[in-house]
Parts: C-alpha cells; structure tokens; sequence
C-alpha cells in the first residue's frame, strides 16, 4: 500500500485583487471611459460642414458676409438663406449627422431591450450619443447664431426666431439627458427615477417637433409633414418607455413589449433622419 502524500495547496487560478487595487481598477476604468466619451464628442465637433461641397460652403460664407455687412439680399435664392442650396445643404447635413447619432442611441437600447451580449465599452455608446447631438446642436444648429454666427450669445438665446430657440432647447435637453445617462452608467445615479429623464426627453421633445418651422422655405409643407412624423413617432416611443418602466417589475428580466416598440422608433426616426431631404 503506497504511503499517502500530504495534499499541496493548488493555489487560485486567478489573482484577487484586494480593495485598494479595485479601487484603482475602477479609477482607472472610468478616466478611460470619459475619455473615449470625450475623444467621441469632440470627434464629432470637428466635422461640421466636411460633408458638404465645396462650392456650398463658399456661398454659405458668402452668405454670412453680406448678413454681417448690413445686405441681407439672397445669395442664390429669392428666399433667402431657408431654401437656398448653402441653406438646403446646411441643415441636410445636419439632419443626416445627428440621424446617425439617433441610430447609435437607438441600436444602444435595442441591444439592451434584448438583452444581447455586449462589450462593456458599448454601454457608454448612448451617452456619447447624446453629448455629441447636444454639443453639436449648441455649435453648429444654426449658421447664423452664436457662436459660429455673427448673432451674439444674447441675441441668439434672446432673439425672436422659434427655430433657433428650438435648436438651441434642444442642445440644453441633449447634453443635460446625455450626463444623467453617463453617470448612471457610472454608478452615481442608481435609483430608477434617473431612467425617467430620456423618455421624458423623447416625449418633451417630439411635441417640439409638431411646432418646429424652417421658415419661409419652398419645401415647407413637407418638411413640417416629416416634423410631425418624427414628432409622433417619439411622442409614442417615449410615453411607451416611460410606462414600460413605470409598471415593470423589478424581478421581470426580459424586455416588454413597451422597451422593444420604444428602441424601434428610436431607429425609425434615425433613419427618417439619414434620408431627410428639403
């Protein structure tokens, strides 16, 4: 009968980190995840007008001459900047940018309705989204207003124009909603009253839509036909989110019904965007 050996400690498969190195795992964590939310949003910002052509951008410069020299004569259309080529190219690029951020945000919640599997880094994708529209909306929503425009900060925020007033509105929305998303994801916000904010948003803003107007635009009865589209389908996608949170159980894993139609209009409407044309 062979002797016995004393059993040797196997040891662990894996190295535990005391609290100290957790501590400096999640620092570490989060100083990159805000750097690749900022690095995203400043990404962002610096492509206001590449995807416009040339010569477009040369008559909306022209344009922005002749308003800071007291001539607000058209450039190239008798309606002036609304439905011009530099105004048509202006806003459609704006519309198709900020419809890819809708598709990003609404892809975020269609993986989460899901319950797909994910990499970590993607769940701060929403956010950035968010951030990006709001930063850009608050920069470049308007060729005009402050602070790429001759109009001053009072002016802009002050003037009697609904339509840059919107625009505006709805950079302040974006960028507030977009922080509360980014520190839940954090941790910081972890009761479910914080989830309350983006449907609100979605809903806050469709109603804008229905009242949003472009001016005096020879394309404006269909442009205020796709507002209203756009503007009933958040309307609808956030009052289904909201309810959908407000009557789920804590204990219900799967999505509901509410969360999928809320992420499905989320992409409609990013892509109604995408194919916006005046």
């Amino acid at each position: 009968m062979k002797a016995q050996r004393p059993v040797r400690s196997a040891g662990r498969a894996f190295l535990l980190c005391n609290s100290r190195d957790r501590d400096m795992l999640r620092g570490s964590y989060r100083h990159h995840s805000v750097s690749f939310v900022v690095l995203f949003c400043l990404f962002l910002l610096a492509t206001p007008l590449w995807g416009q052509d040339h010569e477009q951008v040369l008559i909306a410069v022209q344009h922005a001459i002749n308003s800071d020299s007291g001539h607000h004569e058209t450039v190239d259309h008798p309606t002036g900047w609304e439905g011009s080529a530099a105004g048509i190219a202006y806003s459609e690029f704006n519309h198709h940018l900020i419809g890819m951020l809708v598709l990003i945000i609404g892809l975020s919640e269609m993986r989460q309705a899901l319950a797909m599997p994910y990499w970590a880094w993607t769940r701060f994708l929403l956010p950035g989204a968010l951030l990006s529209s709001g930063f850009y909306l608050l920069v470049w929503s308007d060729h005009n207003a402050w602070p790429v425009g001759s109009l001053s900060f009072i002016q802009t925020f002050l003037s009697n124009d609904p339509e840059i007033l919107q625009h505006k509105s709805y950079g302040i929305l974006l960028v507030t909603v977009g922080i509360i998303e980014l520190l839940r994801r954090f941790g910081q916000f972890g009761h479910s009253v914080w989830a309350t904010p983006l449907p609100v948003f979605a809903i806050i803003g469709g109603l804008m839509l229905f009242t949003h107007s472009h001016g005096v635009h020879p394309s404006a009865q269909r442009i205020a036909m796709d507002h209203a589209l756009m503007g009933t389908m958040a309307v609808t996608a956030g009052s289904s989110k909201l309810l959908s949170d407000w009557f789920r159980s804590p204990s219900y894993a799967r999505a509901s019904k509410g969360e999928l139609l809320w992420a499905c209009l989320i992409l409609l409407i990013g892509i109604q965007l995408m194919i916006y044309f005046e």
